[in-house]
């Protein structure tokens, strides 16, 4: 920078032109970086090309939701049950407090807590066998965003990123839409030790749903600005190419300029039909909650978005009813309509072709009584379920003994369900590695296996 004095700089800029021509011609030529969000090839043909992932917090309750367990409603009252956690510890049987009914042409059972999507499930790959290793809410949830229980690393999303960039320079390749954070907080979203421009974008909706995106200064002198920063900043990188934060923070900083252009659009959901509104049960002038969540994620996911996350629930209020199962409900009523119309909508659209849409939770809950009327933590088998770009439609996959206590049938870890996302969007899961701290990180670490069962 020596030979660029920084008066010679300012007056070129406040002469009103970017740079002197033979400064810029200089800083051009070394300007050669490959963009690191640029698209990139999948390990094979994919059937995906973006994720939608809706995470609800809490641990919500598969007997009283997608695993119907006649066995359960018999046994109520009787001290035969599973209690919390992976204990044997017997305690009173707690029967379900709804009814199930069969769904679309498949007749897959869903309980009345969701009479919307229960008409979906024909397009739905259900998953009554998933498991994972703890108990606790911060850990599960953990375990379900970045593979690891016990230890921070880059989430599902930032792994997307880094394994196939974005699809549009002008938004983020990974989008979390939180307006509250859940047990594992902004872990969800982080890039841990990936380079940090495949870190979520946290998304919280109201007036002004990414903080400062307005543009504070004309757009023109913020061109001349980023450029002319852009420009030096390179010129620094060269020196310092170990410097991962120094080429994550450039990167952002044009993220960020170019985002005032098209994220306004992206959230800006009244310009929908009101037809597609009311389809999700948005009322007039509603820009947060998880109707709008619903509506943003189809908006982002279609602009080139490559990962979407909806988070339903905060560490305050959520799925986590120890003392009254009946409060299910309301969460419930929550989601059911936007989720569907969701659905719905990519599939209208043609982007369920494409686009992968997944709902989970931590972790289930325990068929015997904790608290009063409420059920505990249990991580031993749990439901989930995809829908979408190459999965089969109208299925069920695995099961749960006649109480809901334990995988009986085809279990499906944590890692084998990262591992199958990663398979729909071409990756091979056990190469997405990364070099850190001596050693090659993935994903599914070492384990994980593709359920191609449920491929189509």
């Amino acid at each position: 920078m020596n030979q660029f004095p920084r008066r010679r700089i300012l007056t070129s800029l406040s002469a009103g032109s970017l740079l002197l021509p033979g400064l810029l011609s200089e800083l051009l030529a070394e300007s050669t970086d490959a963009d690191p969000l640029a698209p990139k090839d999948p390990h094979f043909a994919a059937k995906a090309k973006r994720v939608i992932f809706v995470f609800s917090n809490g641990g919500v309750s598969h007997m009283d939701t997608f695993d119907f367990k006649p066995e359960l409603f018999k046994a109520d009252g009787k001290k035969t049950g599973t209690g919390g956690g992976l204990s044997n510890e017997q305690r009173v049987l707690l029967k379900p407090l709804w009814d199930f009914h069969p769904g679309g042409e498949c007749g897959t059972l869903v309980s009345d807590l969701f009479p919307f999507l229960r008409k979906q499930m024909d397009d739905i790959c259900l998953i009554r066998s998933l498991n994972g290793n703890d108990n606790e809410h911060y850990n599960a949830t953990l375990g379900m965003h970045t593979g690891s229980f016990f230890f921070s690393r880059p989430s599902l999303g930032s792994w997307v990123s880094y394994g196939l960039g974005t699809l549009n320079q002008n938004l983020p390749s990974f989008v979390a839409l939180a307006p509250t954070m859940p047990y594992a907080g902004t872990q969800i979203f982080n890039n841990d030790f990936l380079p940090a421009y495949h870190q979520g974008v946290r998304v919280i909706g109201g007036d002004e749903p990414v903080a400062n995106l307005k543009a504070r200064t004309p757009m023109s002198l913020q061109e001349r600005e980023l450029r002319l920063s852009e420009l030096l900043n390179n010129r620094h990188l060269r020196q310092h190419r170990e410097n991962q934060e120094l080429a994550a923070r450039i990167r952002s900083f044009e993220t960020a300029f170019r985002m005032q252009s098209d994220a306004p659009e992206a959230f800006d959901v009244a310009s929908e039909p009101e037809s597609v509104r009311k389809l999700y049960g948005l009322q007039d002038g509603q820009n947060q909650g998880f109707a709008w969540q619903c509506l943003v994620a189809r908006r982002l996911s279609e602009r080139g978005v490559r990962f979407v996350e909806i988070v339903d629930g905060s560490s305050s209020h959520n799925w986590d009813q120890h003392g009254n199962m009946a409060e299910h409900a309301d969460h419930a009523k929550n989601i059911d309509q936007p989720l569907a119309a969701l659905l719905q909508d990519l599939k209208e659209r043609g982007l369920l072709e494409e686009t992968l849409l997944v709902w989970t939770t931590e972790f289930g809950r325990t068929p015997g009584v904790d608290g009063t009327k409420g059920r505990g933590h249990h991580s031993a088998c749990f439901s989930s379920w995809m829908a979408g770009a190459g999965v089969k439609g109208g299925m069920t996959f695995g099961s749960t003994d006649e109480l809901g206590a334990k995988v009986a049938e085809d279990g499906v870890h944590v890692h084998d369900f990262h591992a199958t996302i990663l398979h729909l969007l071409g990756i091979d899961h056990t190469k997405l590695t990364f070099r850190h701290a001596g050693r090659d990180y993935r994903l599914t670490d070492v384990h994980g296996r593709v359920v191609k069962e449920i491929l189509s």
